[in-house]
This record gives C-alpha cells, sequence and structure tokens, in this order.
C-alpha cells in the first residue's frame, strides 16, 4: 500500500509538465502488461511497480492543468485522498447497517448538493457511476411515475400493453439520454424532437407547440450546459409547458449545475426547481475521482419505487437511511466520501469560484484565438466551452483543416482538447473543468494551438 502511495505521489507530481496525451501505443502496453497469466503469481510489490511504470506513458494527463477534452475535471487532493480512504474501508453502502458513517455522508453531503443548487431538502439523492446512469436512474423514475398516474405498475407488469410515453427532447439531446431511453424500453427514436437556436438551446415556444393539448404519460428533457457550446436550455419557460402538459420534467445538468454555486451564473439555471428530476456528475467540474454521478428528483416515493426490490435477507432499516434504495446497484463504491470531502473543503463560496475561475479561464482561451488569424469562435461563451473553427491559408477545406489542427496539437502534447461537428461545421472543442488550470497554462495553450494552426 505505501509503494503504492509512493508511485500515486510521483505521478502526480509530474503530471503538470508531462505530453498531455499518453505516449506509449497500444502493442507497448500490451507488452508490458500482458503475457500468458502465471501459474504462481508474481510478487505484489512488482505487480504495483508494473503497473505504476505502465501509468507514466499510457495514461492521459487528465489530472493535469490543460487537459480540455470531454468536459473532464481532473481531482482535488483531497478528494483523492477521500478515494483512497473509501479503497481502505472497502465499504458496500447498500444498506445503513452495512456501513453507517456512508449512509450519513451520502444524506449530509445530498443534502448540501440541495442547498446549492436551491431544491427542497424533500429532493431525493442517488449517488451512481456517472451522469449516463444518473439520466437513467431519473428517467427510469419518470416511466415509473407517469404510468403510475395512468394506473399502470411497470415494475410489475412491464412495458408490454402499458400506456404510451410521449418522450419529448431537444435536438441537442446528449447521446446519453438515447442512451438510457434504449435501456429503459422507450426506444432512442420513437421521441419527439424540438428544435434548437443558434447556441444550441431548446426553443420553448416550438416545445409548446409540440405539447399543447396532449394527453396521457409525458416526458420533457432538458439540458443545462450545452456539451458543445455550454448553453442552457430556458429551463422555466420549459417547465410552463411542462406543467401545462401534465408532463414529467427531467434537467440533464451534467456540468452545468454547477453553475447554480456561482452568484454571476445562478441565472442560467432559474426555474431548476420547478424540474422533476436532475441529472449530473461529480467527477466533472466537482472534480472528484472518476465513478461519481447524481441523480436527484422531487418525488422521493417514486425514486425509491422505481428502484428498489426487496429480498428477504436485506436487513433495510426503518429509522435510517439504505442507500440502494435510490440508484440501480446493490454493491458499489461508496462514491459520496469524495463528494463530501469537497464540498466541505471548499465550502459554498469556494465552489462558487472555482465555476468562476474556470468561466473566466474559457473566456480568456476565447479571446486569445479569436485574435489569431483564420480564426473563428463559433459559440457566445457563456460558460466553461469554447469552439473554435480554423480558415486554412490561401483558403480551402475549413473542415479538413480544422481537423488536422486538432491532430496537432493533439501531437504536440502541450495540452489535449478534442473535435466536434457542430450545426454541420468542423470545430475543435475546448472545456475547462479543472480546478488546477491557471491563467498560464491558457496561454501556453493558447499559443500551441495558434502555432499549430500556423504549421509550426
Amino acid at each position: 500500500m505505501m509503494r503504492a502511495a509512493r508511485h500515486s505521489a510521483e505521478y502526480l507530481a509530474q503530471v503538470t509538465d508531462r505530453p498531455v496525451g499518453a505516449t506509449a501505443t497500444g502493442d507497448k502496453l500490451r507488452e508490458a502488461l500482458g503475457g500468458p497469466l502465471p501459474d504462481t503469481g508474481d510478487d505484489p510489490v512488482s505487480v504495483i511497480d508494473r503497473l505504476a511504470k505502465a501509468g507514466l506513458t499510457g495514461t492521459a494527463a487528465t489530472q493535469g492543468p490543460r487537459y480540455f477534452g470531454f468536459v473532464t475535471g481532473g481531482s482535488f487532493p483531497v478528494a483523492t485522498a477521500a478515494d483512497w480512504l473509501v479503497s481502505a474501508w472497502d465499504q458496500n453502502p447498500g444498506v445503513y447497517v452495512l456501513s453507517p458513517v456512508v449512509s450519513v455522508v451520502e444524506t449530509v453531503a445530498a443534502g448540501w448538493i440541495c442547498d446549492v443548487v436551491g431544491l427542497p431538502r424533500t429532493w431525493s439523492v442517488g449517488f451512481v457511476t456517472g451522469c449516463q446512469m444518473a439520466n437513467f436512474t431519473a428517467l427510469a423514475t419518470a416511466r415509473h411515475h407517469v404510468l403510475g398516474e395512468a394506473g399502470w405498475d411497470v415494475e410489475a407488469r412491464g412495458l408490454v400493453g402499458s400506456p404510451p410515453i410521449d418522450v419529448v427532447v431537444s435536438d441537442e439531446s446528449h447521446y446519453t439520454i438515447f442512451t438510457a431511453l434504449r435501456l429503459l424500453g422507450l426506444g432512442a427514436e420513437r421521441v419527439r424532437r424540438v428544435p434548437t437556436d443558434g447556441q444550441g438551446r431548446m426553443r420553448a415556444d416550438e416545445l409548446a407547440k409540440r405539447v399543447r393539448g396532449g394527453s396521457g404519460p409525458c416526458i420533457i428533457t432538458a439540458q443545462a450546459g450545452n456539451v458543445n457550446t455550454g448553453a442552457f436550455d430556458p429551463i422555466s419557460e420549459i417547465a410552463d409547458a411542462a406543467r401545462n402538459r401534465g408532463a414529467w420534467l427531467h434537467v440533464d445538468a451534467a456540468f452545468g449545475l454547477w453553475a447554480a454555486a456561482s452568484p454571476a451564473l445562478a441565472g442560467h439555471l432559474d426555474g431548476i426547481a420547478r424540474a422533476d428530476s436532475i441529472a449530473t456528475d461529480a467527477h466533472k467540474w466537482l472534480n472528484v475521482p472518476y465513478d461519481c454521478g447524481i441523480a436527484l428528483t422531487a418525488h422521493a416515493d417514486s425514486h425509491r419505487r422505481a428502484m428498489t426490490l426487496g429480498a428477504a435477507y436485506i436487513l433495510s432499516s426503518d429509522a435510517e437511511r439504505d442507500p440502494h434504495e435510490f440508484v440501480p446497484e446493490e454493491s458499489r463504491r461508496a462514491r459520496a466520501v469524495p463528494v463530501y470531502a469537497v464540498l466541505r473543503t471548499l465550502g459554498r463560496k469556494g465552489l462558487g469560484d472555482l465555476v468562476d475561475h474556470c468561466c473566466a479561464l474559457a473566456r480568456r482561451m476565447a479571446a486569445t484565438l479569436a485574435a489569431g488569424p483564420g480564426v473563428a469562435v463559433l459559440n457566445d461563451v457563456v460558460l466553461n466551452q469554447v469552439l473554435v473553427r480554423f480558415a486554412p491559408p490561401g483558403g480551402g477545406d475549413a473542415d479538413a483543416f480544422t481537423r488536422t489542427v486538432v491532430q496537432r496539437v493533439q501531437d504536440d502534447g502541450t495540452c489535449w482538447l478534442g473535435g466536434t461537428t457542430w450545426h454541420g461545421l468542423a470545430a475543435m472543442r475546448i472545456a475547462v473543468s479543472n480546478w488546477s488550470t491557471a491563467e498560464a497554462d491558457i496561454d501556453r495553450s493558447a499559443s500551441a494551438i495558434l502555432a499549430a494552426a500556423r504549421g509550426e
């Protein structure tokens, strides 16, 4: 254990200065880590050494300050340390009697999250693997609730013969919404799509037209923080349409939810407390280790009933919260412990400062890149996302050139970012989500990006 701790400390000490992308090929990693399973087994210390060595070149430096891909946060030192405790404790927080401390930590952290977002403490909260499972959990709760109101017990009777559910989504909904709908038997293609504006926001007027006069079970999904632009759907107006329709309103807020901690940005989330469910990630902007998403609902009883099937050997507590009642899993990690550690360490002001800091850095990046020749910033930088497009010197295919610039930046190693397609245009996508990123990192990265655009 101490050997692993030493390797971890050495890894974190060099993550700021190493190439940001992984430098080892798959073949090299297979050569270092593969081979036949040994008959008698290797020495544990040598196994840890082998893994640590492979990690130096086989990992992307997502913990470092210049990783801007996929809206990926790092991990605060206190969150990493708390996660080490989680592994050392080796608790299964399914029911209170298995781990009283984790059950209490979940309750406390859930309350703090509700306070930050401005939700009543009566909202139920489940800690899951990530926003994919948070969307799944929330939409499973929605399915239970709207079919229950129509007199159908979906957990007992399944979907065959059930009243059809009208599912309404945005043209810019994240793919995890559609994956969740597939897993829930609601179908990814039988949804009704609502068009968006130039920044990817759902048009509430078009939503109102589509649901006006409808009846029967209905689920509407909105978004707080477009994965490309950072833009927020007009949640309050969408909530009006949902209420008029008698629909369940779910908000996918994978990273945008944490804007609630910033007085300057919280207005983007106006109406969020009128939603029926919310999904978010903690391993994005909250900067805790991976394997942590959060599902929140305004309907605790529906949440519990959608997730829970009892067993005679499970000793549930009438007086205490059993965490398994709010997630799809029975056995799992104590994911809420790093969340608790970060929230307790930052406090409300520190969390708001983190969000404001990242957004200011995103604006700095956008302004620096926009000053370069042939560079266009495609989005209004309202949060931590920057979309950039590059025109080739002398004219030519801007899509191909933009993809080339992205590849050059990734190969250079100063920073790492990804490409995307935005409204039919190739673009570079930059997400500033890491607690350790500083202005110097933005300036250094912007210089590398502009140099790549010049072919240097």
